[in-house]
């Protein structure tokens, strides 16, 4: 009788040997949430225009590329305390005022991500913005786990520029002005 080799990958669940959860092989993610005060689409406007991010987006300082499922992107990544690295990742996934989704393979596929921008509108003139990353891949959770720190720093900072920006943009275009807590 033949018999079945054990699993070594599961989609669902990370790397498995045997039918059990490898330590620390699942899927890792970092995120940062911050409340704006101003709508998705304006949200939406400044995330849009790539070419822009160098005006505000202390992340991601160069940005280039088209929205566009499948398209590459090219970004320089620019953590805290980190040198910049020029990463190409591939739109996943994208829908205006929503979200941007894209995917990012290092190191031969050893670490694997995919990284988020998602807006909720809350209301006719406020938004949360979800940004962060889910990290896979052999390397990728212990990654995030060693790094876990620097990359929530530099998705704060990218989160509270944006929020920034989207304020002074949307005050600037009358509305009734507000403050930050």
């Amino acid at each position: 009788m033949a018999t079945r080799p054990p699993a070594v990958f599961s989609l669902a669940s990370g790397l498995v040997f045997g039918g059990a959860k490898a330590a620390g092989s699942g899927p890792s993610k970092i995120e940062h949430r911050i409340g704006v005060q101003a709508p998705a689409e304006i949200i939406w406007e400044i995330l849009a225009n790539l070419e822009g991010w160098a005006d505000w987006n202390p992340l991601y300082p160069r940005a280039e590329g088209e929205l566009r499922i499948g398209s590459t992107l090219s970004l320089t990544l620019a953590l805290p305390g980190e040198p910049p690295m020029d990463i190409q990742p591939v739109v996943q996934d994208w829908v205006p005022e929503e979200q941007i989704h894209w995917r990012l393979s290092l190191a031969r596929g050893l670490i694997r991500s995919v990284r988020y921008i998602e807006i909720e509108s809350m209301g006719p003139a406020n938004c949360i913005i979800s940004n962060g990353e889910i990290f896979q891949g052999l390397l990728g959770p212990a990654i995030a786990r060693r790094q876990r720190r620097v990359i929530r720093d530099g998705f704060t900072q990218m989160g509270e520029a944006l929020a920034g920006r989207a304020e002074q943009l949307w005050q600037a275009r009358g509305a009734i002005p507000t403050s930050r807590p």
